[in-house]
């Protein structure tokens, strides 16, 4: 059963690519759901001097694919209200603050609010000064404020972004977006876990020989050329979403399936990292940046200095692979391996669990080793699960194969799974932060990752050193080679 929420959402960037293409579509796929109904409204700020009708018209056309009917998308677009914004002007925050106490009072809103800073994060500090000093934040009802990545470009950074927004909102009313975290496998990980005692019983360094972590994207950097040249993978993936998805695979049980329970144990995790020395990054560490194709069938792929605003003798990374080690008596020896790269043979995320071989071969008929067994979590674009075991050829003789136990769901199921900004301005309205970053898990990270930044950016490397459409440069397969593994999804080799 549905319970209705009810709040106005004030959201700075209203006109944006990320409001039109993720906010509005799953603020409609909540309200056909009933989790919003009559008693919200939404206000969608920017510079631009729009009317109230032609926004409502916007929220229409971004909806159009999923819309029940026109009259119910009509209906759902006459609570958007629209005000052109200036986020440097006090006067502006008056207007706004005007509208939102007319619009809690006309939709009996109680003083929820939930601001969305839809924009660059240059701002957030200067919206969330004035969002106190005018008295937006409301004495009733709640005050959430949700904020999209990058969060700082690194520690000193971020940590000056946290102060400004800590002036004026507690942490418990901070919710830093990171949309892996809304992902349906993703949040699997903890019901695998913890819901299974055969896999939580060998979830340790005495079963688990290594896990393996992909986010692979086919396409390049396209139209984001400008913003991914002052990024780079390294920021732009592992600082927040590869680091995220580890302290899930490698904390420790909580207590309950509570958000600060689960928090407490994420940033255990994080904090058992174990950070490099400055020279020592090159042994767990590899980048690499994207050339044309050498593909024929593809070989009009541009290499990253040929894509737009991207400067022509850029050293910024397009890949970042790498063994991570956590420091603690569960994973004491198991090596994290991850990689993230553009231009990639093929788009997916997967995780790949391997499990340690057994000690003694009996079925010595076989030339090599037994295969490991390997638990795969498949995240996307594909859902689901499977599961490698040896078993015996049917036939005479003892010989073996490998059987994979595999279970992914349908395209229809998929297809219909919520959204992650569904759910996670569901979570948002909820007040349940689990599947949203704590400012320790942001601060742990980012010491993570500026040492690494801090080294690269003090030596040039030959780039690019990968094709595109292949899986990377050939360091990252040497990266595991030397350790006795190799990476387990190779589509190249499909």
């Amino acid at each position: 059963m549905s319970i209705e929420q009810k709040a106005l959402f004030t959201i700075f960037g209203g006109t944006g690519d990320l409001a039109k293409r993720k906010l509005y579509p799953s603020l409609y796929r909540l309200y056909k759901k009933g989790y919003l109904k009559e008693k919200f409204a939404v206000i969608g700020t920017a510079r631009r001097e729009w009317a109230d009708d032609f926004y409502r018209d916007v929220v229409i056309e971004s909806i159009q694919d999923i819309s029940e009917s026109k009259e119910h998308a009509i209906k759902f677009a006459s609570h958007f209200y629209y005000q052109s914004h200036n986020v440097t002007d006090i006067q502006h925050y008056n207007t706004l603050k005007t509208l939102s106490e007319k619009l809690d009072e006309n939709y009996q809103l109680d003083g929820n609010r939930l601001f969305y800073l839809a924009m660059s994060p240059n701002f957030f500090g200067i919206i969330s000064q004035n969002l106190k000093d005018r008295n937006l934040i409301t004495p009733t009802g709640f005050n959430r404020l949700i904020i999209e990545k990058p969060f700082g470009q690194d520690f000193e950074s971020a940590l000056e972004l946290n102060d400004q927004i800590r002036a004026s909102f507690e942490e418990d009313q901070i919710y830093r977006i990171d949309h892996y975290l809304g992902k349906e496998m993703v949040q699997n990980i903890s019901a695998v876990r913890f819901g299974n005692y055969m896999i939580e019983s060998m979830w340790n360094s005495r079963y688990i020989d290594n896990i393996q972590i992909t986010l692979s994207e086919s396409i390049g950097v396209e139209e984001r050329g400008g913003y991914y040249d002052t990024s780079g993978a390294l920021r732009d993936m592992l600082q927040n979403h590869i680091l995220q998805i580890i302290s899930l695979l490698a904390m420790e049980p909580p207590t309950r399936l509570e958000d600060k329970e689960i928090r407490t144990e994420k940033i255990k995790a994080l904090k058992a990292v174990r950070l490099f020395e400055p020279n020592e990054v090159s042994n767990y560490m590899v980048r690499g940046q994207y050339g044309p194709s050498k593909d024929e069938i593809s070989k009009d792929l541009n290499g990253y200095r040929e894509e737009l605003n991207v400067a022509p003798e850029s050293q910024t990374e397009t890949f970042v692979s790498g063994k991570i080690l956590i420091d603690n008596f569960r994973w004491a020896g198991v090596p994290f391996y991850f990689r993230t790269g553009k231009r990639l043979a093929e788009k997916g995320t997967q995780i790949d669990i391997e499990f340690k071989n057994v000690p003694l071969n009996l079925f010595d008929n076989n030339e090599e080793p037994l295969p490991a067994n390997i638990l795969t979590i498949y995240i996307q674009p594909t859902e689901g699960f499977s599961l490698e075991l040896n078993t015996k050829k049917i036939g005479l003789g003892l010989e073996t194969e490998t059987l994979k136990l595999e279970h992914k769901h349908s395209a229809e199921t998929t297809a219909n799974s919520p959204e992650a900004y569904e759910k996670l301005i569901l979570d948002c309205l909820n007040g349940d932060s689990t599947n949203f970053t704590h400012w320790d898990e942001v601060a742990t990270s980012w010491k993570f990752v500026d040492i690494i930044r801090k080294h690269w950016d003090s030596e040039k490397i030959d780039f690019p050193n990968y094709a595109s459409g292949s899986m990377g440069p050939i360091e990252s397969e040497q990266l595991l080679n030397k350790d006795g593994f190799k990476w387990h999804w190779c589509p190249n080799n499909n």
